[in-house]
């Protein structure tokens, strides 16, 4: 198997000419796990047996003669060829034919799938059965930074599920909300477009907001789209499952609750301020939060892939609006409590103003410990890179600052600490993103080395499909 492999990549990387391009093309047919082999050898069987039908049914009488011709054809090249040249020499002509009836058989079937060309089917195929071994993931949040998340592990694993707030009560989302009474879709509609196969087109064509039109202005294409469906089919659920089919999505979304829920806090101060929008605005200490109604219930396939869930992760994305607002479902706490299986929670890279002022690290475990009442995840990822001055600067503008590592801290809480390099730091707008490549390889591989004390479950950390190498990350 190593040898082939080791075939397969000095056809792929040392060959430039189109005749070895598709020579290798059709090695990889033969490849581990694409489940083509036994198949080709099945047909082989088959045409055996029914040669041997066909001569049982006509008692030998016309193959006989044939077999008699043959044989001697046979003899003939034997005695100007020796056996141990002939002998392979033939087989190979049948095993070339063999070849080139599949291989063409295989063409045409493409030519029908995939018109355009763009990729081989064999390689999608293989893509296919890679991802569909990937681990059963859940990732709990919402906003941009679930999106961010979901749109690195999708490369890994197919068999993904997202888990989504529906808190969001400002912009497009909040308009549909009051004006229609739908549960906000923008989160959802990011997740789907991160997932989605054509990422880039999709997130273009849901991202897009109408600059003009009388009750357009402001909404997003992938929002309008949400609401259709969720009036089409019946509620939001379906019509997620409905949109995850046309976008051919890489694993599924879905939304905490079904419940019209609505967020408030209690500010040091002693306001308490409703809605989602205004917590952050409030620009105060946040004490408390919860949802109206209170203790909402879970969608159930929600609670049914935590059960089945081999790794879940949390966050990253906004503290109290995003990540947070999903532990105000009782039962998606109790299901993510009973798991035994790693998790850990993704913090933040700056501090968000309105939300986590003067927050650390362990600020943010004690306020999600506070929010869920028990611990419910193992460790915390953290940036390790400090960002450059001149994106402080621009941050330090905004009130806005990376967020203090207080290790000593984070460990009598009992939280082990994963530093790694996982952002994006944009130069031209000083802006800093997780890295979707980076995020997802350093959680991955954390998960790769503690799954083995969580389950007896086991899957081998796939390597990036774009560099074929993995991060260094720091565990304390």
């Amino acid at each position: 198997m190593v040898f082939f492999k080791q075939l397969l990549y000095a056809l792929k990387h040392e060959s430039s000419s189109p005749r070895f391009s598709r020579l290798s093309q059709g090695f990889k047919w033969l490849s581990p796990g694409l489940s083509v082999k036994r198949w080709l050898l099945l047909s082989a069987v088959g045409v055996v047996l029914a040669s041997l039908g066909l001569a049982i049914f006509v008692k030998l009488t016309p193959i006989f003669y044939a077999i008699e011709f043959t044989q001697a054809i046979v003899q003939n090249l034997a005695r100007v060829f020796p056996s141990y040249i002939s002998g392979p020499l033939v087989m190979l002509c049948g095993l070339l034919f063999i070849w080139w009836g599949q291989a063409r058989t295989l063409g045409s079937i493409t030519e029908v799938l995939m018109p355009e060309g763009d990729e081989e089917l064999v390689d999608v195929l293989l893509a296919h059965r890679r991802l569909n071994r990937g681990p059963k993931i859940v990732a709990v949040g919402g906003g941009t930074g679930l999106s961010t998340l979901l749109r690195g592990l999708k490369e890994y694993s197919a068999n993904i599920t997202a888990i989504v707030t529906v808190a969001d009560d400002g912009g497009s989302s909040g308009r549909l909300r009051r004006e229609i009474g739908v549960l906000p879709p923008g989160d959802i509609r990011s997740c789907l477009a991160a997932l989605a196969d054509e990422e880039k087109l999709i997130t273009e064509l849901f991202q897009y907001r109408f600059r003009a039109g009388d009750g357009l202005t402001g909404h997003s294409f992938g929002n309008l789209f949400l609401t259709a469906m969720s009036d089409i089919t019946g509620d939001l659920e379906q019509a997620i499952a409905a949109s995850s089919k046309v976008l051919a999505i890489r694993g599924q979304v879905l939304p905490a609750t079904l419940s019209d829920v609505h967020l408030w806090a209690e500010l040091g101060d002693g306001r308490r301020v409703e809605g989602e929008s205004s917590i952050t605005h409030a620009n105060g200490k946040i004490l408390k939060i919860g949802c109206t109604p209170a203790n909402p219930p879970a969608v159930p396939k929600a609670l049914q892939a935590i059960e089945e869930a081999d790794y879940i992760i949390f966050g990253p994305g906004s503290l109290y609006t995003s990540v947070i607002p999903n532990f105000l479902v009782p039962e998606i706490v109790a299901a993510i409590a009973q798991k035994q299986v790693p998790r850990i929670y993704v913090c933040n890279i700056m501090s968000q103003p309105g939300e986590t002022n003067g927050y650390t690290v362990s600020d943010h475990v004690r306020a999600i410990d506070a929010a869920c009442g028990r611990r419910i995840f193992d460790a915390v990822l953290v940036q390790k890179k400090m960002p450059s001055p001149a994106t402080l600067e621009q941050y330090a503008r905004q009130e806005s600052y990376p967020i203090p590592v207080d290790r000593d801290n984070l460990l009598r809480l009992g939280c082990r600490v994963v530093l790694a390099n996982i952002m994006d730091e944009d130069e031209q707008t000083a802006l800093v993103r997780h890295n979707s490549q980076n995020l997802a390889r350093i959680l991955l591989r954390w998960y790769a080395r503690t799954q083995s004390s969580h389950s007896d479950k086991s899957h081998s950390l796939p390597r990036s499909p774009k560099t074929g190498q993995t991060n260094g990350s720091k565990v304390s």
